[in-house]
């Protein structure tokens, strides 16, 4: 995060504070411990990790219609130091009012952005950048500094978007668990000249008419997903691999996203279309890819109070084997039975497959309140077959086991 941005920050929140009509302050300390029972892929990769995140957010509201949010997070890893990090997930002035029979919305500063309707992955949902080191598969993002407009009626809802800084995207270290068989290289390559700071532009209209939930949205600027260059050895250490380099393009991006609610049924789709970015043998190729999905609840089950959930998606990428997406050709099959209990737990299930590569992945999931502030959390990833032929095949072979305990204040 650029330095001027956390002290633009801090000038905001102190200010909000002092004159703070109301002030909030709450956040998460999650302890957490993965061990992979797997032997390393790589040299230096350990057999089990531990750490923790801390994620507070303080909400001060100083006069109606004005309000200001910062939500710093940092988290510490025992194995891998590029884990160790801090960010600014959210720092920013929201202002709001009506115009008209219209109500607008601006928020200034470090904020989140989602888009999409889909549970896998999200094609629409480019604005942020992901945190890769968070989770091997829940990828929350990092905060992206914005000006967003919002303006809503009756006739939908329009946000408009400046982004002026770019977000390099956050990768394993040598030593950690989940990476490419090559190091990451720190310092990344942009297509624009402006580099991390070349102004980019989104928009997105959304509605809802009957049972239909949809959304059209923009994206014009630097892309997200990094292209990766091939480095050159090290003189003093020739036996060390050669590193990737990020290299981020100029690109353009056009999405849809829908939502139809039906009885008993729900039905999803994501769908965009991209233009400047190159495929996996290197050439400039414009394309569109698509995301197909459904989901139906059945309350009741087993004679129980318990609710099943249960929903299936189809990720497909139109370059097929010159995709760089790592979700070309996937299924994902999952279900949540929520108990409806005191303590509020939920057991997930979920089967992901490669359709171009033999890959598939078991996930279970248990989370559990133990009190009103504590959450258990245990979950566990088996990987059940790889291709070592599978340009992530270094990244996806990891099977884990994991545990964590949330502190919520």
């Amino acid at each position: 995060m650029p330095f001027a941005a956390a002290i633009v920050a801090l000038v905001f929140a102190g200010a909000a504070c002092a004159e703070a009509q109301t002030l909030d302050l709450s956040g998460d300390l999650s302890m957490q411990a993965r061990w992979y029972p797997q032997s390393p892929a790589f040299p230096g990769q350990r057999a089990s990790t531990g750490g923790m995140v801390v994620e507070t957010t303080l909400y001060a509201e100083a006069e109606e219609g004005t309000s200001f949010t910062v939500t710093p997070l940092y988290r510490y890893d025992s194995a891998d130091s590029r884990r160790t990090n801090a960010d600014l997930r959210e720092a920013y002035v929201l202002m709001h009012g009506d115009w008209g029979e219209n109500s607008w919305e601006l928020r200034l500063g470090v904020d989140r952005v989602f888009w999409g309707v889909a549970e896998l992955d999200n094609l629409v949902d480019i604005v942020n950048q992901s945190d890769l080191v968070a989770h091997p598969r829940d990828r929350p993002k990092l905060g992206q500094p914005m000006a967003r407009l919002t303006i809503g009626g009756d006739w939908g809802i329009a946000e408009t978007l400046v982004l002026p800084f770019h977000r390099k995207r956050t990768f394993p270290g040598q030593s950690g668990r989940h990476r490419s068989g090559r190091p990451i290289d720190e310092n990344p390559r942009y297509e624009s000249g402006a580099k991390e700071r070349h102004v980019d532009l989104a928009a997105r209209y959304g509605n809802a008419v009957g049972l239909l939930d949809f959304g059209v949205s923009a994206f014009a600027g630097t892309s997200r997903e990094p292209l990766f260059l091939f480095g050159h050895h090290s003189e003093r250490s020739p036996a060390v691999e050669a590193p990737l380099t990020p290299y981020y393009e100029q690109i353009w991006q056009l999405g849809i996203d829908a939502q139809l609610t039906t009885e008993p049924w729900l039905y999803k789709t994501e769908g965009m279309c991209r233009g400047g970015s190159r495929n996996l043998l290197g050439e400039e190729e414009d394309f569109c890819a698509v995301i197909f999905g459904f989901e139906r609840t059945l309350y009741g089950v087993f004679g129980t109070r318990a609710d099943l959930t249960a929903f299936a998606e189809w990720h497909f990428d139109g370059r097929g084997r010159r995709a760089t997406n790592v979700r070309a050709n996937d299924v994902y099959a999952a279900g949540v039975l929520a108990l409806n209990d005191l303590p509020g737990t939920e057991i997930v299930a979920g089967l992901l497959g490669d359709l171009r590569h033999e890959y598939r992945a078991l996930n279970l999931e248990l989370r559990r309140r133990l009190s009103n502030r504590w959450l258990l959390r245990l979950e566990a990833s088996a990987t059940l077959s790889s291709d070592p032929r599978d340009p992530t095949y270094g990244g996806r072979r990891d099977s884990f086991l994991g545990v964590d305990f949330t502190f919520s204040f």
